[in-house]
């Protein structure tokens, strides 16, 4: 069980990894900001997730660079419903449930009725080169870390977007 909930965390964080590298420039280039009064937490700059994840979800930087060599910390938002079909990564994903609900299945086809469900404040790891999948079953946010450069492979290279343009 406990397992299970670390390879849906990880899958959580592929998707975070690969939003990364798409909004960390964009983070790099504006800068971040403080509210008045508050500690130097910076501002969360949201834009589309990396053309490795399927259309919908939107992905914002907290520190590092996923595209390069390093740790990196991404927050990845995704609508209910979205699903990442069976993939894997070279590093592990640490990944916690922000808000709503991440279902997170081990293995080389998406199968709904054999994922474990994720609830805000739930975390787990999903360990390098474990195969897995994702749905999102209510709004969902997650935090992902990881190792960069992130990478993200298909079991089935059908299921890449970035082979569907």
């Amino acid at each position: 069980m406990q397992q299970i909930r670390r390879l849906g965390a990880a899958a959580g964080l592929l998707g975070a990894m690969l939003t990364f590298a798409t909004v960390a420039g964009a983070q790099a280039k504006s800068g971040t900001s403080k509210a008045p009064g508050k500690s130097a937490a910076p501002a969360l700059h949201w834009g589309p997730a990396p053309d490795a994840f399927p259309k919908g979800a939107k992905m914002a930087v907290e520190s590092g660079d996923p595209s390069k060599a390093g740790e990196y910390a991404v927050r990845l938002s995704i609508p209910k419903g979205y699903k990442i079909q069976p993939h894997f990564h070279p590093t592990d994903e640490h990944v916690r449930v922000v808000k709503g609900q991440f279902m997170v299945g081990m293995g080389d086809k998406l199968d709904a009725s054999k994922t474990k469900k994720m609830a805000p404040g739930d975390t787990g790891t999903v360990p390098a080169q474990m195969h897995h999948f994702a749905i999102a079953g209510a709004s969902t946010e997650l935090a992902i870390r990881g190792t960069g450069p992130f990478t993200m492979t298909y079991v089935n290279a059908a299921d890449d977007p970035r082979k569907k343009k």
